[in-house]
């Protein structure tokens, strides 16, 4: 048995050790409650008073941004008053300075046309007293000239029979060098007529030769060259670059013909790794080609890209070249390489001549090409590290924020049924208030029973205790 004394009225009272044990278990669940209180009003004093700091900072932050930013404005303020002030100053000094400048010019003005007005009226009488003598003078002039006019006329007279003499003698020689002149100029005519023909002549025999220079190539390209197809040829060219410029290359007969068509001419190059750099299916076509079956007749290329395009998908190749003598008249194909992608892709038309250098730029786009895909190869590799981090990442906080999740709702779980476990505990408490007030009333009550206050009104069970006594000593 434990003796505990009531902090509120003092008493003492007993319990045994269940109820004991209870008790303790009571206070320390106060105590464990108050520390978890305590605690957590402790983490929310500091979360407040972070909160509270990093507000501060901003704000003192924000207070000296705008605190500068004022004293920029202050500054370029001041600037443009000084500014204004001094183009008020300039515009009045010019002001003063233009009124100034027009003042005087007002008064040069003036004097100006005073000055006129006088030169004016001076002028006017000198010119009225000279134009009295100027006519007195001519009127003397006219009486002397008449006089010669009268003496003057058999002297004219004599002179105009002598000019008209002369005149005839001058326009006869004018004459005979004129007629001198032309003849020249014919002569001249004649021979600039002759020369010009002689050029034209020249030039065109020059131009009878350049075709028939190129009726003779377009016979060599078109029949036979040295003894060679259009095939031939080609096959040809391409061998005497192969061991300079395409060392790597294979460029052979396309002798597949399982699909029921095949084309003339393969050429396929790759990389000293063995990757294909650039693929080129060849269709050679000639005026002069014809089967035994089919005689050669007159067509166009455009006849022959359908069955080519067939050609280059069933062959893997990348590029398509139709090298035609077909059209000779054509200035579209003669023009050089014609691209008739617009038809079917990457198809090319091309004369004999454009062979090797079509095949020289379609290598070299290749290897550019080439280069820019090992550079997106790279690229592409390294966004794939860069999205696979990121979904790493990504996966790492999904997994974080879930075991978060399921850490806060264990937290508040706990928190719950701590809550629960302490409304049970004051349960428990206020019923062993209850029952520790019980006992005391229980034991007051056994304090005051006494054996007088048993048998009070049960004479029976008086007269019992009375014998149990014995008889009372006298």
């Amino acid at each position: 048995m434990h003796e505990i004394i009531c902090p509120h009225c003092s008493k003492a009272f007993k319990i045994d050790e269940a109820g004991y044990a209870d008790i303790l278990k009571q206070v320390r669940d106060d105590a464990f409650e108050q520390a978890l209180h305590e605690r957590l009003e402790l983490a929310e004093r500091e979360k407040r008073d972070a909160i509270a700091l990093a507000k501060a900072e901003v704000t003192n932050t924000l207070q000296k941004a705008a605190s500068a930013k004022d004293t920029e404005i202050q500054a370029l303020k001041a600037q443009l008053d000084a500014g204004e002030v001094a183009r008020k100053l300039a515009v009045a000094e010019a002001l003063g300075t233009v009124s100034q400048e027009r003042d005087a010019l007002a008064n040069e003005l003036a004097q100006a046309r005073s000055a006129q007005q006088a030169a004016s009226q001076l002028a006017e009488a000198k010119l009225a007293h000279a134009l009295q003598a100027e006519a007195a003078k001519k009127d003397a002039e006219i009486q002397a000239l008449q006089a010669k006019l009268a003496a003057s006329d058999v002297a004219r007279q004599l002179a105009v029979t002598e000019a008209v003499n002369q005149a005839v003698g001058v326009v006869a020689q004018e004459r005979d060098a004129l007629k001198s002149e032309l003849s020249l100029i014919t002569v001249k005519n004649q021979l600039e007529e002759k020369a010009i023909k002689e050029q034209y002549a020249l030039q065109l025999r020059d131009r009878e030769g350049e075709i028939e220079r190129l009726r003779d190539m377009k016979a060599r390209l078109s029949t036979k060259m040295v003894g060679e197809t259009l095939e031939q040829h080609c096959e040809i060219e391409f061998n005497r670059i192969r061991a300079a410029a395409f060392q790597r290359a294979h460029f052979e007969k396309d002798n597949d013909a399982r699909t029921g068509s095949k084309g003339d001419y393969i050429f396929r190059e790759a990389d000293e790794h063995g990757t294909e750099i650039v693929s080129i299916m060849f269709e050679m076509k000639n005026e002069s080609d014809e089967t035994a079956t089919k005689p050669s007749t007159k067509k166009r290329n455009e006849d022959f890209l359908k069955e080519l395009d067939k050609d280059r998908n069933e062959k893997a190749c990348e590029y398509a070249v139709l090298v035609s003598l077909l059209e000779p008249e054509s200035e579209l194909y003669n023009s050089g390489i014609v691209d008739v992608s617009h038809r079917y892709p990457k198809m090319y038309v091309v004369r004999p001549q454009f062979f090797v250098p079509l095949i020289t730029l379609l290598r070299n786009a290749a290897l550019n090409a080439q280069k820019y895909k090992s550079e997106l190869a790279l690229v592409r590799s390294q966004n794939v590290d860069i999205t696979k981090f990121e979904t790493q990442l990504d996966e790492f906080k999904t997994a974080f924020g879930r075991n978060w999740r399921l850490a806060s709702e264990g937290f508040e779980e706990a928190v719950k049924r701590i809550d629960e476990a302490i409304k049970d505990l004051e349960k428990t408490k206020e019923a062993l208030h209850k029952s520790a007030n019980n006992l005391r009333l229980a034991n007051d009550k056994a304090d005051d029973l006494t054996i007088k206050k048993l048998t009070r009104g049960n004479p029976t069970m008086a007269a019992k205790f009375a014998e149990l006594r014995g008889p009372v000593a006298d």
